[in-house]
């Protein structure tokens, strides 16, 4: 039996090590399968740990199996990632998934995933609140809101939608488990136990010590993430390319305004507040900002990369893995050659830019997953 669960550890924190030992208090014995984001994340920010250091420490703290969400699928809503990253779990053979959930009842979200499925007043009342500028989070809880009369706000109950609509639709055998979330997920204040990977984040941006909210191991992975190189190299892009509107999510009228604004701005911040709207939220800019940055076109979003590109193994994982491969569909990654090198272009392309910016001598073609307990 194969267990999965989704995760970006944008960084590795104590939350994660609670998660993961949750996740094994409820599935014992099951194989645990990791689709973790690479180098770029849901929110479009660059990793604060290289992908493959990520997948040392998922193995370090239990984890058999490690496989990354490719770029087209980590870097977008909520329901493209969840789309992806449970397809990726279905062709590897889990019968479970667990994930964390703010309201942690199971039977209320698959209830709304269901109305967002086949409730055509919910499609019409989504669809007049985009029609105001409202952004699509707001105004899909608007609309569940309107139907049920239940609240679903919290990242992480939206994102759990968005895995139990996948495993509705496309009829997975797959039994969705949520673990209770222990903290606020968007709080930037910092405790010292389980705090957020927000909160953990903005410290390190601020220079704060955030020692006692990771594992110790964690602290020789950290990445100091140039932010002033990121904005010099979008504020290059942005002003050198004719039309931005190729870009995936960037719409009609916000192409003008970026280029009006990054002219007008001092960094990154000052850049993301000036473009930052009712309609166009932070998280929302800073994927579009991400697609910019990487040359990542609408066209090419297009053609939807299928492949399993292993980060790592324990001995337990690689086993599993020999086990079922021929009856997976899509062709197994391990390393870069020439055979995959052209379905790999993507990744290829972002990985050298993310190296780039952190100033990193990685040699991506050299990559090889990172294996636990084997000689």
């Amino acid at each position: 039996m194969a267990t999965g669960i989704i995760c970006e550890y944008n960084p590795f924190h104590n939350g994660h090590i609670y998660h993961l030992n949750k996740v094994k208090e409820l599935v014992k014995d099951d194989i645990l399968i990791l689709v973790l984001s690479g180098n770029f994340t849901q929110r479009g920010y660059l990793s604060l740990i290289e992908k493959y250091d990520k997948a040392k420490l998922a193995l370090l703290y239990g984890v058999d199996l490690v496989i990354e969400l490719p770029y087209n699928f980590a870097t977008q809503s909520s329901d493209i990632f969840a789309k992806g990253s449970i397809e990726i779990l279905n062709e590897l053979k889990c019968n479970k998934i667990v994930f964390g959930s703010e309201s942690n009842n199971i039977k209320d979200l698959k209830e709304l995933a269901n109305i967002q499925i086949n409730n055509k007043k919910y499609d019409s009342i989504v669809k007049n609140e985009l029609n105001k500028g409202i952004n699509y989070p707001t105004a899909m809880s608007n609309a569940l809101k309107e139907i049920t009369n239940k609240t679903v706000k919290e990242a992480n109950d939206l994102l759990a939608l968005s895995y139990i609509k996948e495993i509705i639709k496309n009829d997975y055998n797959i039994e969705p488990i949520t673990i209770k979330r222990t903290n606020n997920y968007n709080s930037k204040d910092l405790t010292g136990g389980i705090d957020s990977a927000t909160s953990i984040r903005e410290a390190l941006k601020n220079n704060i010590d955030v020692s006692s909210s990771i594992p110790k191991e964690v602290k020789n992975y950290l990445i100091n993430i140039n932010r002033n190189k990121i904005f010099e190299l979008l504020k290059y892009k942005i002003l050198s390319d004719k039309n931005l509107s190729i870009y995936l999510d960037v719409d009609e009228g916000i192409d003008n305004k970026i280029k009006k604004e990054i002219i007008n701005s001092n960094d990154l911040d000052d850049f993301i507040k000036k473009i930052k709207s009712k309609r166009y939220t932070y998280n929302k800019i800073t994927r579009m900002l991400s697609h910019i940055l990487c040359s990542y076109t609408k066209e090419e979003n297009e053609t939807i990369l299928k492949y399993i590109r292993v980060l790592g193994f324990s001995k337990k994982g690689k086993e599993y893995l020999n086990s079922i491969k021929k009856d997976i569909n899509y062709p197994i990654i391990t390393n870069i050659n020439k055979k995959n090198v052209d379905l790999l272009e993507l990744e290829i392309r972002t990985d050298n830019i993310y190296y780039l910016i952190t100033e990193s001598n990685k040699n991506i073609f050299s990559s090889k997953p990172i294996q636990k307990g084997i000689n």
